[in-house]
């Protein structure tokens, strides 16, 4: 009798244990096939804007992506309901293997139209990424009966631990396969981008072994795909309620500081201080040193994020990195010759991928803490004015200066800081005083 007692509570104990290793599972085959494909997408991002040259066809398409990312933004969270996030991410991957392919024929006819359409495969894949993340991380808290919040920080903190270690393979790639000769050419593109290829589509395959997210989210996507008239006025009612949420609006500049300073790194950066020391076969170099530092510092930002506080605290400390890396470039930048050639734009790169990595962790943990009834909606935000950001400065790149760029940046930063600092203290007082009562 005893024994038949206990067999149901080891049976719910079994399954239990395998839905916990489940969920870790789907969090590493995600951050593996973003990876593969992003490995290949960041490497080819960095090189547009001193590869394609003609007509600045590199930066404008790298605009025109991004702007279009912006207005797929808006409509990219009703896609994502409709289809499922494990679908959103497998539709998400074929714009980046187009994008890449392009670049083996590199004009207006081929890398226009692939970056129209990889601003639409972006926004879905993006939203699909935040709201299958966040469900993967609220399930292992439920099985587990953990801290929701140490969780969500935890697993965003191993997705872009992996997903930035991106930026050190792939140019690692690059700078392997890519040689300077001389008259200024490049050799080792059309190679290049063919392995790329063959990485984003390995990424894609990967997707389709993901597990499909069941439950509270899930059902919430199913019930909205009824009705498309429906569907697009809550979509619509979404956006307006979320644009009216003083936390919403008080998260927003700094959202659309991490898309500034990431456009920085990949046009601004690789043009103006690597290239003229390093070569552009350097640029592989010093974006692999981006990608390690910003590797390490996104999974023990993750490791460290337990609520509100500590993404201050940590945010702050991510905002004087970049904001010291900005003022000493304004002052004290000039090309230098030799080993200090070198060097300064690999440390700036370690700096800079620092405070990256900070962002990503912390900004998704903080959607994922704070707007939990409407996930793809407020990852449909983060994408939006990150893309809206990151568009801006490809379009303006060719027509501003290094150090107007710089100016901007810094105060960009700074008004993003004071707006995140004043939100993060009036969610904890309001904390406070609730628990309080």
């Amino acid at each position: 009798m005893a024994m038949d007692e206990e067999a149901p509570l080891v049976v719910e104990i079994s399954k239990n244990e395998n839905s916990i290793v489940n969920h870790e599972k789907d969090v590493y085959i995600l951050s593996s096939a973003f990876l593969l494909i992003f490995l290949a997408y960041g490497a080819a991002q960095n090189l547009e804007s001193t590869i394609n040259t003609e007509g600045n066809l590199g930066t404008i398409s790298l605009g025109i992506l991004y702007l279009s990312f912006m207005f797929c933004s808006i409509f990219a969270s009703l896609v994502v309901r409709k289809l499922g996030s494990k679908n959103a991410l497998i539709l998400g991957t074929t714009g980046y293997w187009l994008f890449v392919a392009a670049n083996l024929m590199p004009n207006w006819y081929t890398m226009v139209p692939a970056s129209l359409y990889l601003g639409f495969a972006a926004s879905i894949i993006w939203v699909g990424q935040g709201t299958y993340l966040t469900s993967a991380a609220r399930s292992h808290a439920n099985d587990h009966i953990l801290n929701e919040a140490v969780i969500i920080g935890k697993f965003n903190g191993v997705f872009w631990g992996m997903f930035a270690s991106h930026q050190f393979v792939g140019n690692l790639i690059t700078l392997a396969l890519m040689r300077d000769e001389e008259g200024g050419s490049t050799s080792g593109t059309t190679v290049l981008f063919l392995v790329f290829v063959c990485t984003v589509t390995l990424g894609a395959v990967l997707m389709c072994f993901l597990s499909k997210r069941a439950g509270k989210e899930e059902a919430r996507q199913q019930d909205s795909s009824a009705s498309s008239v429906s569907s697009v006025a809550t979509l619509l009612k979404s956006i307006i309620t979320l644009l009216q949420d003083i936390r919403m609006l008080l998260i927003i500049p700094l959202i659309a500081y991490s898309g500034l300073q990431q456009a920085f790194v990949w046009a601004e950066f690789t043009k103006y201080i690597v290239q003229p020391t390093m070569g552009e076969s350097g640029v592989g170099g010093a974006m692999a040193v981006y990608g390690v530092f910003d590797a390490i510092c996104s999974l023990v930002a993750g490791h460290f994020t337990f609520g509100l506080s500590s993404i201050s605290i940590i945010v702050s400390g991510g905002a004087l990195v970049q904001g010291a890396v900005l003022v000493w470039i304004l002052l004290a930048h000039s090309v230098t010759a030799g080993a200090l050639g070198i060097l300064y734009p690999l440390l700036v790169a370690a700096l800079w991928g620092i405070g990256d990595g900070v962002l990503n962790t912390q900004l998704s943990a903080l959607l994922g803490i704070l707007f939990k009834d409407d996930l793809e909606g407020a990852f449909a935000q983060l994408k939006l004015w990150q893309s809206f950001a990151i568009a801006i400065v490809f379009f303006l790149a060719p027509y501003i200066s290094l150090q107007t760029m710089l100016v901007i940046m810094f105060v960009a930063l700074c008004f993003s800081a004071l707006g995140f600092l004043f939100l993060t203290l009036k969610v904890e007082r309001r904390a406070f005083s609730y628990r309080a009562a």
